[in-house]
């Protein structure tokens, strides 16, 4: 069942002041109960290696158009967010994972050569908005059932599925990885975090909370590959290693883990700094999530659907 929360409680709906991500969590609460997901992320990355080793050609990816459904579920008035906040995310989304966003000119020399368009274009084709008498939710899933004060996702296999609810405990938001259960697919989004309009709140209303989680729902991990040293890594090459996340807006470089000149690579989307100081994907995050979209996620690779009318 989903926790209820007072109106008291710490976060309820509300941005932190530091970005924090659900996803690890999640993901290993599902490892735990779901054998079938470990075995499918591990095909999911000889799947990854074996396109790597091929230097598979990203610029002649065919652009896919992933239709997309927004659940808006709310206990306030004010959490029901409005269409023109719900447009305004899908249109961070679409700058960014084609690379349009204007401000990737403020990433640093060194990386620019490695900005890359992931070619994923998103499709709003519907909206649903469930009251509910939650007043907070966490990165459990209850959001994602209607016994637990949520609703349940369109087609997991054919749509992306983002919830946009006041989430508690400081989160901006969760995803789940590729190949997990069909039930809880998609992404979880704090409603004061979601687009750029409305309830967005600074420094995180400019919709980059929702490129973060996306990236996870498309196989990214976080660039320190979530450890606080720096023995982790995110099977990305082409991301520095770094010791840890990295917060608010930092000046660059930042070194870490040996790894100057450049230093962290923190204005990519997979750190935890701010919207406004996030600007890129990689090529190899870009190859990551490819071969997630051709093998786990293929499904999403459809004709994109008209849009439905908002429920």
């Amino acid at each position: 069942m989903a926790r209820k929360t007072s109106g008291k409680a710490p976060g309820r709906g509300k941005a932190p002041l530091r970005r924090s991500c659900g996803a690890m969590a999640a993901h290993m609460l599902l490892l735990e109960k779901y054998p079938a997901f470990r075995l499918n992320l591990m095909k999911l990355e000889g799947a990854t290696a074996k396109r790597r080793e091929a230097r598979f050609n990203l610029a002649e990816a065919p652009i896919v158009v992933v239709n997309t459904v927004v659940h808006v579920v709310h206990s306030k008035a004010a959490e029901n967010i409005s269409d023109a906040q719900i447009n305004s995310q899908i249109a961070v989304l679409n700058r960014d994972f084609r690379a349009a966003n204007p401000d990737r000119t403020k990433t640093p020399a060194p990386w620019t050569g490695l900005v890359t368009d992931a070619r994923i274009s998103f499709n709003l084709v519907d909206v649903t908005r469930t009251s509910t008498t939650v007043t907070g939710f966490t990165s459990d899933d209850a959001v994602k059932s209607a016994d637990s004060g949520g609703i349940g996702p369109v087609d997991t296999k054919t749509h992306l599925n983002l919830w946009v609810c006041p989430l508690t405990d400081g989160l901006l938001g969760y995803a789940q990885f590729p190949g997990g259960p069909p039930a809880t697919d998609g992404v979880v989004i704090n409603t004061a975090a979601f687009g750029t309009s409305g309830t967005a709140t600074a420094p995180f209303n400019l919709g980059r909370t929702a490129t973060h989680e996306v990236g996870h729902y498309f196989n990214l991990r976080h660039i320190w590959g979530d450890t606080p040293d720096c023995s982790g890594g995110d099977g990305v090459a082409d991301t520095p290693n770094c010791e840890g996340p990295n917060y608010g807006s930092p000046v660059w470089p930042k070194i870490s883990c040996n790894n100057g000149p450049a230093g962290d690579m923190f204005v990519n989307y997979m750190d935890y700094v701010d919207d406004a100081a996030m600007f890129m994907f990689t090529a190899q995050q870009v190859l990551r999530m490819r071969t997630a979209l051709d093998t786990t996620r293929d499904g999403l690779a459809t004709k994109p659907a008209a849009r439905k009318r908002k429920r």
